[in-house]
């Protein structure tokens, strides 16, 4: 029989590449626009424990180290096209250690 695929996901924070169930997924929801195309609000981001939430996804350890990592060095800044402001972070951090 057959084994099974096991999606691989590379951590932005640590840079490895480890199964996609062993990450955390933080999610930038798809932007509101108008009938014309207009951007009327930007998406929101949040912590995907599921990994089934729409929108463009960046791919973390379940450890706060590997978050701070990747916030310092402006890596979901890059992942998303976007500034995002250290609040939101705070709110991802205090998910994760829930979640631990």
């Amino acid at each position: 029989m057959k084994q099974k695929k096991i999606p691989m996901r590379k951590c932005i924070g640590c840079g490895e590449m480890k199964p996609k169930r062993d990450l955390a997924r933080v999610v930038k929801a798809p932007d509101k626009k108008d009938e014309n195309g207009e951007i009327l609000e930007k998406g929101d981001l949040s912590l995907d424990l599921t990994g089934k939430k729409p929108g463009r996804g960046a791919y973390v350890c379940k450890s706060t180290a590997c978050l701070e990592k990747a916030v310092k060095a402006k890596r979901f800044e890059r992942a998303f096209q976007r500034q995002i402001p250290d609040n939101i972070f705070d709110d991802i951090k205090e998910e994760l250690k829930n979640f631990e």
